[in-house]
């Protein structure tokens, strides 16, 4: 953590911590951050033509907005830079029937990590042929539900997985059927430039087959070997919320060497290579992403040239991105509740230093990636805009937590209020996904937006819903809005 929880003042550091000097407008929205539709109409923010006032009045707050074009732009542009490769959108970022639908009509494949996951994209009507399912510790249950559905790849992650497997490939085959595709997920050793928690390709993790051990090279002949099987290639994922391309290069680099040896051991040359995704998008204006046109001509250059120098020939690539599809597209709308200075200590010529928390209607329960992985995002006063001069503000939850935290340090305008709006860019990618009923808070609905029409995709949670999974409870009727979530029509947004 940059900060203690509690603040600098408890963390022993010099308060407070520097966020820059105060932009010229506080309301500007970079196009690098927030959707491709946003924009300010008469100081209000608009998002897929909708006015968010409108919105929130309608759906209530917390709210997701969904940019419906930026997501299938996005989708768009990468399968227009990977037009020779497979794209996955992994779908751990964020999914819901619409989503899937969307992916599915535009003709992208798609990566789950569970089995529910399957099974929420084959009841939404996504092909089969086209999904992967991921994971360190697959089911024999989700195997089987696989290998039922005939999806395109089971991407095997350890040598018991194998074990569970096989079994129920060969009753497939032994009725008829064909053996299951496959791909060996490498662990090769690169250290991504990213947060602890979401790095995954260094040796000592969860996840994949060691190349440095040889364990990648056993799977693959033993995989090779086996009548039920069909190994069609090698996965690889190095971490997410990546912007060097350096990291994937070094992996195809080491991935495209395992297909070597595997051709040396047993003669198969393996058609397919899945670089995975991580590809990195901005949260703040000085990030830098890369975007997917040099991601893949990147990728094609350093894997041809591998495959030259061993005199094999070009894989199918594959990559799977997820945030950068889902994450810039998406804005979380907030209504504030509570603002309270907090002293820090004297300036530079004695005069106090304060910073406002800003207390919303959401928080940890809707965003963790702050408190968990001391992830940055920004936000604007959304309702109107304000010549009132910067002021230095905390955007927190209304959890019974000191970490708590949605925005850790970022200028607002002095006069922001309760009942005004605020927006979060970029919370499309794991927030909902990862998204808790922690001190009973319920889950946010999610609206998709586009030229001027919203529909719920993903309706609020309701504490009925809360209720029918308590023994006691199920049958105890419960209030039709929860304490704590405004009805609709008090929702946020109309103070000026």
């Amino acid at each position: 953590m940059r900060a203690h929880p509690a603040g600098p003042l408890h963390g022993g550091m010099t308060p407070p911590p520097s966020v820059g000097l105060p932009p010229a407008d506080l309301g500007a929205l970079d196009a690098q951050v927030w959707p491709r539709s946003a924009e300010r109409v008469d100081g209000e923010l608009h998002l897929g033509g909708r006015p968010v006032t409108e919105l929130a009045r309608e759906h209530g707050t917390p709210l997701f907005v969904l940019d419906e074009g930026d997501f299938r732009g996005r989708a768009a542009d990468f399968a227009a830079a990977f037009d020779d490769a497979d794209v996955h959108y992994a779908s751990k970022a964020f999914l819901c029937g619409q989503v899937a639908r969307w992916v599915a009509e535009d003709g992208l494949h798609l990566d789950a990590c569970s089995g529910n996951e399957l099974a929420l994209a084959l009841a939404a009507g996504f092909p089969a042929a086209r999904i992967a399912l991921h994971g360190n510790n697959k089911s024999p249950v989700e195997l089987q539900l696989a290998v039922d559905a005939g999806i395109g790849h089971v991407v095997l992650d350890s040598f018991d997985e194998i074990d569970r497997l096989v079994p129920l490939a060969a009753a497939r085959v032994a009725a008829g059927g064909a053996p299951v595709p496959v791909l060996i997920r490498t662990t090769v050793g690169i250290e991504a430039h990213t947060h602890e928690f979401i790095a995954t390709a260094h040796e000592d993790q969860k996840f994949g087959f060691s190349l440095a051990t040889g364990d990648a090279l056993t799977a693959a002949v033993r995989v090779i070997r086996e009548p039920a099987l069909r190994l069609t290639g090698l996965h690889s994922h190095i971490g997410s919320q990546i912007f060097d391309t350096a990291g994937f290069e070094a992996a195809a680099h080491r991935v495209v060497g395992l297909l070597g040896q595997v051709r040396q051991a047993t003669g198969e040359v393996l058609g397919e290579l899945n670089l995975g995704g991580g590809f990195g998008i901005a949260y703040l204006p000085d990030d830098d992403p890369v975007g997917p046109a040099d991601v893949a001509r990147r990728l094609r250059t350093v894997v041809a040239a591998e495959c030259a120098a061993l005199d094999l020939p070009v894989p199918r690539l594959a990559v799977e991105p997820g945030r950068a599809i889902a994450g810039p597209g998406t804005v979380t709308l907030y209504e504030i509740g509570t603002i309270k200075p907090v002293r820090l200590g004297s300036g530079g010529q004695g005069a106090p230093q304060v910073r406002n928390y800003v207390s919303v209607d959401g928080g940890m329960s809707d965003n963790i990636r702050t408190a968990l992985y001391d992830a940055s995002y920004t936000c604007v006063l959304a309702n109107r805009t304000s010549d009132a001069p910067p002021a230095l503000c905390r955007v927190v939850g209304k959890h019974c937590e000191s970490g708590d935290v949605l925005v850790r340090d970022l200028w607002l305008p002095a006069d922001v209020q309760p009942g005004d709006l605020l927006a979060v860019a970029a919370t499309g990618a794991y927030c909902w996904s990862m998204a808790s009923n922690y001190n009973y808070l319920l889950k946010p609905p999610v609206v998709a937006v586009r030229d001027g029409v919203a529909t719920e995709v993903v309706r609020r949670q309701t504490l009925a819903d809360v209720f029918a999974l308590d023994a006691v409870l199920a049958d105890v009727p419960a209030p039709a809005v929860a304490p704590s979530q405004p009805a609709p029509e008090h929702a946020a947004g109309v103070t000026t």
